[in-house]
């Protein structure tokens, strides 16, 4: 029975699914926006609330809980001292899922895992644009 299990196996098995999990955190982490399929953003956004949550408390034992889920010691770092001091005064709602739309090649719905604060850089202009002004 599945009562109370919330969430979907993605189509692996348990190892690789807390690989797999881990893996997409660690890149939210370190680039602040990943775009992944839907059903991968929303578990991987459960888990990465997780972490911010064991970041902003920050004792040591925190610490090693968090490498023991992400298995990355450089994005453990980029937690604790960037992400989690960021997010200090917010109490939940850490990320956020903006849909995209469905892949062209297979009509997964595809969506982009940012963190609520991130602001995205503007494009640089080009040389051309920078020369005709």
């Amino acid at each position: 029975m599945r009562h109370r299990k919330t969430t979907g196996k993605l189509g692996r098995n348990m190892a690789q699914r807390e690989a797999l999990m881990a893996g997409l955190v660690c890149n939210l982490i370190l680039a602040k926006r990943i775009t992944t399929t839907l059903p991968k953003a929303r578990a991987a956004k459960r888990m990465a609330d997780k972490m911010v949550t064991i970041g902003k408390r920050g004792t040591l034992a925190d610490r090693r809980r968090a490498v023991a889920k992400l298995k990355q010691p450089k994005a453990v770092e980029e937690l604790f001292s960037a992400v989690s001091p960021a997010m200090a005064d917010r109490n939940g709602g850490y990320t956020r899922i903006i849909k995209l739309g469905k892949r062209v090649s297979d009509s997964s719905e595809m969506c982009i895992l940012e963190w609520v604060d991130y602001v995205p850089k503007a494009p640089e202009k080009s040389k051309k644009e920078k020369k005709d002004k």
